[in-house]
C-alpha cells in the first residue's frame, strides 16, 4: 500500500518518545445530558480509569484545565449566544422557547444542569493544550473531553455547544503560520470547516459517512472558497468501511497533505463513533485501525493536539481513547484488561480490543480509487506551503500561576438532574444526530471544483464570512516569536493544576443508564 509522504524529512519513528500533556477534570463525568440521551460525558471518566490502571498516567503530565471564560469563548462565538448558554437552566428553559429555537438548543442539544460549566471545562482543556504546544512544553496534548466539532458561531448542533476545536486552532495560529485539522469522527466536521472555509491558514480534512446522514454536509465537491479554495478536503464514505479500505485513503491523502501544506501544528479529532458497533455509527473500524490514524499522524513529528468527539458505545470509546493515548506515548498497551472501577463494562472478554463485525463494506475498490484520485488531484492544485505576510504579533497567551480565588470546589453541579427535552414544534426542523434521521443535503458554503458559484446571495454570504474569518485570525494571529516579545497573562486558560493519578476515581458513581446491557 502506498502510504504517501514517507520521503518527508519531518517523519520520525514510532519508537521516538514524545512529551505528552493530558488534560482531565475529575468532575467532567458528572455532567448528564438526560435520560436516554446517547452523549454521555461519563465515558471520559471511564477512559481516565483505564489510563490510570494501565499505568499510562505516570508517563504524562496530567493537568486539570482552567475553565474558559466568557470573553475567551467569544473569540469565535457570538456574544449573545454565549450569554444565553450562561443563563439558561432546566428551570428557566420553558420561559425562553424563542431563544431555544434561535440557538438550536433543546433537542439534540438539551439544557441540563451545569451546561455552561461543562462548556467551559471541555473548551479549557483544548485551548490549554494549544497553549502548552505554543510554549513548546509538550509535543502532544490530549483532551478527550473536547472535539465537539458541530458547534457553530451562533448555535448548538449535534450534541455540541461551543466549538473547542476552533478556539484551539485560533490559539495555535498565534504561533504557527499554518494549522492542519483532521477529523476521523463518522460525522462530518462541519463546524470547524465552516469556521475556516475561506482562509489558507487552516486546512480541514474530514473522513466521514456521507449521504442521508447527519449533518448532511461534507460533499467531495466542497473544497473551500476564495483564499481557502482547495484548503477544505472532504472524504465521503459509505457504510461498513473497514481498516484496510480506510487506510487506503487516509495514508496517501494525509501524506500528500503534509507534503503540500506543511503545517506547524496538527489538531486530530478522534471521534470514536467510527468504530465498529457504535450505537449511532455504521462504520466497521477496529480500535487498532482507528488508532493507526493517530500513529500515522504522530510519525510526522509535528506538534499535535488530540481531542475526542463522538462515540456512543461508551465501553468502546474508553477502550479506543486509552489505546490511542498509548499510541501518543509510544507505548504498546496490553490487550488484557486490568481490574478497574468499570471492569464489568468490558465483559465478557475483558480485553482492550474487540473484533469488528462481518457487516458489508459498501465502499467498492473502484469508489475508493475515484475518491482518492479526485482528492489527490485537488491537492496537486495547492501551492506548496502558502506564505503569510508577517505583521506585528499580538502577545502570547501566558500560563501564570492558578488564581487561588477561582478555587471553589463547592461550586459544582450535580449529575442527577434528568431534564426532559422540550417539545418544540418547529416550522423548519434542524437535522438530528440524536434521532439519526435521514436528512437532505444541507446548504453549505461551498465551491464546486467544476463550476463557479452563480448564486449572488450565497457568494455575498461567503464573502462576509471570509471577512469575519480574516478579522478573527487577525485579532489572534502571531507569526514570529522574537526574543523581545512581551508575554502577558493568559486570555483563555491559566496554569492547570496537576492531578494525582488515583484520587478522583474512588468516589465515582456509575449512572444506571450507563451500565452495560445484559443482552
Amino acid at each position: 500500500m502506498d502510504t504517501g509522504g514517507n520521503s518527508l524529512q519531518m517523519i520520525g519513528t514510532d519508537a521516538t518518545k514524545r512529551k505528552v500533556c493530558y488534560f482531565y477534570d475529575p468532575e467532567v463525568g458528572n455532567y448528564y445530558y438526560g435520560q436516554g440521551h446517547p452523549m454521555k460525558p461519563h465515558r471520559i471518566r471511564m477512559t481516565h480509569a483505564l489510563l490510570n490502571h494501565y499505568g499510562l498516567l505516570q508517563d504524562m503530565q496530567v493537568l486539570k484545565p482552567f475553565p474558559a471564560r466568557d470573553r475567551d469563548l467569544c473569540r469565535f462565538h457570538a456574544d449573545d449566544y454565549i450569554s444565553f448558554l450562561k443563563s439558561i437552566t432546566p428551570e428557566t428553559q420553558q420561559d425562553q422557547l424563542r431563544s431555544l429555537k434561535r440557538y438550536n438548543v433543546g433537542e439534540d442539544c438539551p439544557v441540563f444542569d451545569g451546561l455552561y460549566n461543562f462548556c467551559q471545562t471541555y473548551a479549557g482543556g483544548s485551548v490549554g493544550g494549544a497553549i502548552k504546544m505554543n510554549h513548546k512544553q509538550c509535543d502532544i496534548a490530549i483532551n478527550w473531553a473536547g472535539g465537539l466539532h458541530h458547534a457553530k458561531k451562533c448555535e448548538a448542533s449535534g450534541f455540541c455547544y461551543v466549538n473547542d476545536i476552533v478556539l484551539a486552532i485560533l490559539e495555535l495560529l498565534k504561533q504557527h503560520e499554518r494549522v492542519l485539522y483532521v477529523d476521523i469522527d463518522i460525522h462530518h466536521g462541519d463546524g470547524v470547516e465552516e469556521a475556516f472555509y475561506t482562509t489558507d491558514r487552516v486546512m480541514t480534512v474530514s473522513f466521514h459517512k456521507f449521504g442521508d446522514y447527519f449533518p448532511g454536509t461534507g460533499d467531495l465537491r466542497d473544497i473551500g472558497y476564495s483564499k481557502g479554495k482547495y484548503y477544505s478536503l472532504n472524504v465521503p464514505l459509505d457504510d461498513g468501511i473497514d481498516d484496510d479500505s480506510y487506510q487506503s485513503l487516509f495514508k496517501p491523502i494525509m501524506g500528500k497533505v503534509m507534503e503540500k501544506f506543511r503545517p506547524g501544528a496538527v489538531v486530530l479529532q478522534c471521534g470514536a463513533d467510527s468504530l465498529s458497533g457504535d450505537r449511532l455509527g455504521c462504520f466497521n473500524l477496529s480500535i487498532k485501525g482507528h488508532g493507526e490514524c493517530v500513529r500515522y499522524m504522530r510519525s510526522f513529528n509535528v506538534p499535535m493536539l488530540l481531542v475526542g468527539g463522538g462515540g456512543y458505545t461508551i465501553r468502546n470509546v474508553a477502550r479506543c481513547w486509552c489505546y490511542e493515548t498509548g499510541v501518543a506515548l509510544g507505548v504498546e498497551v496490553e490487550d488484557k484488561m486490568p481490574q478497574n472501577e468499570y471492569y464489568e463494562y468490558f465483559g465478557p472478554d475483558y480485553t482492550l480490543h474487540v473484533a469488528p463485525s462481518n457487516m458489508e463494506n459498501k465502499n467498492s475498490r473502484q469508489l475508493l480509487e475515484e475518491i482518492r484520485g479526485k482528492l489527490l488531484e485537488n491537492l496537486s492544485k495547492l501551492r506548496h506551503a502558502p506564505s503569510v505576510q508577517f505583521q506585528e504579533r499580538p502577545p502570547d497567551t501566558d500560563m501564570p500561576e492558578e488564581d487561588e480565588d477561582h478555587k471553589n470546589p463547592d461550586e459544582r453541579w450535580g449529575r442527577h438532574m434528568d431534564t426532559d427535552m422540550i417539545d418544540s414544534s418547529r416550522d423548519e426542523r434542524k437535522p438530528s444526530l440524536f434521532n439519526n434521521q435521514q436528512t437532505p443535503h444541507i446548504w453549505v458554503k461551498k465551491e464546486s471544483v467544476e463550476t463557479d458559484m452563480k448564486d449572488q446571495n450565497d457568494t455575498a454570504s461567503i464573502t462576509e464570512q471570509g471577512k469575519n474569518i480574516d478579522k478573527m485570525i487577525e485579532d489572534t494571529t502571531s507569526l514570529k516569536v522574537t526574543e523581545n516579545t512581551t508575554v502577558v497573562p493568559a486570555t483563555i486558560v491559566e496554569q492547570p493544576t496537576p492531578i494525582k493519578p488515583d484520587s478522583e476515581n474512588n468516589s465515582s458513581v456509575k449512572l444506571s443508564s450507563d451500565l452495560p446491557s445484559k443482552s
